[in-house]
């Protein structure tokens, strides 16, 4: 039996000096990109959120989502992820729904607690509350889906006998992401999957499944790769490299990786590609990695690759989503058989 995996494109929309294009631009060209990337095979579409940024990192992932699903007609589409403690559960309930109804339950709804302060002291919310926030938020949000009245009081949140409708005909996945241990365990013990970032965590999902009475088997891994893949790596680290090293110092400043004035940035692009999350991989190289890692973790259902790199032109990144396509995913497919 052939195991079912996605293979799949991530996104953030970001568009920083000294690159940065139009806006109009970059929109019209990412998804002319998706288009073709559903055209060559495949198959999902990943976006992520931040919000304030000065290189436009997307604010608004379900509006993009809803065209992506306009646009498209067999690609599923997630948040990778949401930062769901900004935001009114119910709202994004709705939203999900809907965006679920409109591509034939192609949706699936992916959040994170966050960690950037300054995102959180705008919305009103505070950092210490983001536990609290996430749980009472799912419950809800599942609660809405159902279709029936939510009626839930909680520390953050009180819905009374509210219905969202119309709900989801096909119920969109709820998945977590996070690094942290606590974080893992959270989407072991209330989610229906883990997202992960550059491999981070899997071993650890793996346990806290176990220790949560969850059997390993019905666990659910959307991994977000940071592997550059191309027929010239070197080459590749080359073109890339102001770019990787810009979107590395830009996580660290936010606290991505912990308190920002602990962890060093990175001081030029051959240190951020050498001791950051990222791989240079040429096609056999990451048909045997990938290959491993499906084999090492069952629950693997999707591995997604950033589509380009914070001001890399689209063009650019269009260079190895061809690669993969032609290179990799066959390969990848013939494996899982």
């Amino acid at each position: 039996m052939t195991r079912q995996v996605n293979f799949g494109l991530w996104y953030d929309f970001r568009n920083p000096a000294p690159w940065n294009i139009p806006f109009e631009t970059l929109y019209a060209q990412c998804l002319d990109q998706i288009v073709e990337a559903e055209r060559i095979g495949f198959d999902s579409v990943w976006i992520t959120e931040h919000h304030f940024c000065e290189d436009g990192y997307t604010p608004s992932p379900l509006v993009l989502a809803g065209a992506i699903g306009a646009r498209t007609r067999r690609l599923r589409m997630g948040t990778n992820l949401m930062i769901l403690p900004l935001h009114n559960p119910v709202r994004i309930a709705e939203d999900s729904a809907t965006l679920s109804l409109l591509t034939g339950g192609r949706f699936d709804l992916g959040v994170g607690i966050g960690y950037r302060e300054m995102e959180f002291r705008e919305f009103g919310r505070e950092l210490k509350h983001r536990p609290s926030l996430v749980e009472e938020a799912m419950t809800i949000i599942r609660r809405a889906w159902a279709g029936e009245p939510i009626n839930f009081e909680g520390k953050r949140f009180k819905v009374g006998d509210l219905r969202v409708l119309p709900a989801p005909e096909h119920l969109p996945k709820l998945y977590l992401g996070g690094m942290a241990e606590p974080a893992i365990d959270r989407a072991a013990r209330i989610a229906d999957g883990f997202l992960s970032t550059g491999g981070i965590g899997h071993d650890t999902y793996v346990e806290c499944l176990k220790r949560n009475g969850r059997d390993p088997a019905d666990g659910v891994i959307i991994a977000g790769n940071w592997a550059i893949i191309s027929d010239d790596p070197q080459r590749e680290a080359e073109i890339v490299g102001p770019h990787v090293l810009y979107q590395s110092n830009q996580y660290i400043e936010w606290g991505a990786f912990g308190p920002p004035d602990a962890v060093p940035r990175f001081p030029d692009a051959a240190t951020a590609l050498a001791q950051g999350l990222y791989e240079l991989w040429d096609a056999d190289t990451a048909v045997e990695r990938l290959t491993a890692m499906l084999q090492a973790y069952p629950q693997v259902r999707d591995v997604h690759f950033w589509a380009q790199f914070p001001g890399e032109p689209v063009a650019s990144g269009q260079r190895r989503i061809e690669y993969i396509a032609s290179k990799v995913l066959p390969r990848l497919r013939d494996a899982l058989k």
